[in-house]
């Protein structure tokens, strides 16, 4: 259950699994938490792979954009959730308070693969409620 107002998904290029976390609970959810990803070294822009499978599903995310996390977007989280990254090795304050789902990267994958992850990803956001 979420406890809080402010709910952070973080992985390091916040391209594809990060990305559809937030757009999973944005839906599901109402405007009474704030949801953000963002990544330690963000793409320049969302795996279109990742794009194609949401919009499968009838999530649009056309507008969403890869973000730079900052040390301000971690300590204003009530929760922040990791998407299986090594991301710990890279923002050091990222201490072990995170929880961490451990789902593979959409990068390089088949589109397969990648409805997977997302199938994967929207079944944790729903138990999140």
């Amino acid at each position: 259950m979420i406890e809080g107002k402010r709910v952070l998904f973080a992985c390091v290029h916040n391209s594809g699994r990060s990305q559809m976390a937030e757009a999973f609970a944005r839906k599901i959810w109402d405007d009474s938490i704030i949801f953000e990803s963002a990544g330690t070294d963000p793409a320049d822009r969302v795996n279109p792979l990742v794009l194609k499978v949401m919009e499968e599903i009838g999530v649009t995310m056309g507008g969403q954009t890869p973000r730079l996390l900052t040390q301000e977007m971690y300590d204003n989280a009530d929760r922040v959730i990791t998407m299986g990254c090594s991301i710990s090795d890279v923002c050091a304050s990222i201490d072990g308070t995170a929880e961490d789902w451990a789902l593979e990267d959409p990068e390089g994958k088949t589109l397969e693969d990648i409805r997977v992850i997302r199938d994967e990803i929207e079944a944790r956001i729903k138990t999140l409620f």
